[in-house]
């Protein structure tokens, strides 16, 4: 194989351009605990596949089904677009995901409050990715010995 010149070389398509893009924007948030906390409030929202005029006639039970879930997915807006504010959302997600077990249907047959939960904890200790460390005061050593080296007289 031959290494490609500069002129033959192939920019990156459109495609492969926005998954790039895609790619450094999700690491830059905790994209999969937003993702995990949104699925769980979907499923506790959704899950029963009632109309809504059967919801309300359930009662409390259909109410505050459509509350968690509805509650669940806005903190997985906040978990994605305000990274910042991911303690406070990932707390608001685990509580209103253990909530949602008896005040739903079980927290949408448990499924629900398990990813609600996970997503919520997965949000609260997600932490941003630090540039890697510099080995600097090793190289200041390295000079100095070499520094101090030059320095002495040769005998």
């Amino acid at each position: 194989m031959t290494p490609e010149t500069p002129a033959t070389a192939k920019s990156p398509g459109p495609a492969a351009r926005a998954r790039t893009a895609f790619r450094t924007w999700r690491r830059s948030r905790p994209f999969w605990g937003a993702l995990w906390t949104g699925l769980g409030g979907f499923v506790i929202l959704f899950l029963p596949l009632a109309p809504l005029g059967r919801i309300l006639q359930v009662g409390i039970g259909g109410v505050a089904g459509m509350a968690a879930g509805a509650l669940l997915m806005a903190m997985a807006l906040l978990i994605l677009l305000m990274p910042g504010q991911r303690y406070a959302a990932g707390v608001v997600a685990v509580v209103v995901g253990v909530a949602s077990f008896p005040l739903t249907n079980l927290g949408g047959l448990v499924i629900g409050m398990v990813l609600a939960v996970l997503g919520g904890s997965m949000a609260f200790g997600w932490l941003p990715e630090r540039p890697g460390r510099r080995s600097g005061r090793r190289l200041f050593a390295r000079r100095r010995e070499t520094d101090g080296k030059a320095a002495e007289p040769a005998a």
